[in-house]
């Protein structure tokens, strides 16, 4: 247990140094209230520096998942190929999640009301893909382990997705309500 929290523990660390930047970043805008000669825009992240983002959480989630999950050499001959298998699956679904992002954080200073409508939409829409394609695979997974390893394996694997949403998230601004 204490690697799992080791693990994770890295992960925020690197969550709670990247939000700090962003939050100090939208609080530079300028309220609609007060109008002034220029208004600073929220520091976006480059497509490259998200690309390394998602590729170092790719790269640990495997190690944390390994890390947290005692297999049996049988049970890892199993787990594994399917695995791989979920999280290309997942992937997918992230790619989608990321091209939304990106569509809001390049129109959100100058959104109408049915483009934030719209954004809301598409991201539960991409948030039940993810949830369907859990309820999919944990049967999957249940054929080749112990129940228990697979709810492990549904715990660390939320967990994960919530942290990298989290990351992600933070890179974007929130939508101002009076523009």
């Amino acid at each position: 247990m204490s690697r799992q929290i080791q693990s994770l523990s890295l992960l925020a660390t690197s969550v709670l140094l990247i939000l700090p930047i962003s939050l100090a970043a939208q609080a530079t805008t300028t309220p609609a209230s007060q109008p002034t000669a220029s208004t600073t825009e929220p520091t976006a992240a480059t497509d490259q520096d998200i690309q390394m983002l998602r590729e170092n959480i790719r790269a640990k989630r495997k190690q944390i998942v390994a890390a947290n999950i005692s297999l049996t050499t049988d049970e890892a001959k199993r787990f594994w190929p399917l695995f791989d298998q979920y999280t290309a699956e997942v992937r997918k679904i992230n790619d989608k999640r990321w091209t939304m992002m990106k569509e809001y954080a390049a129109n959100y200073s100058h959104l109408t009301n049915e483009q934030a409508k719209d954004h809301m939409h598409k991201s539960a829409a991409v948030d039940g893909e993810l949830i369907a394609l859990r309820n999919k695979y944990m049967p999957e997974f249940e054929k080749r382990v112990a129940p228990k390893k697979v709810v492990q394996f549904y715990q660390i694997d939320r967990r994960l997705d919530l942290l990298m949403n989290l990351e992600l998230m933070s890179l974007i601004p929130v939508v101002d309500p009076g523009t």
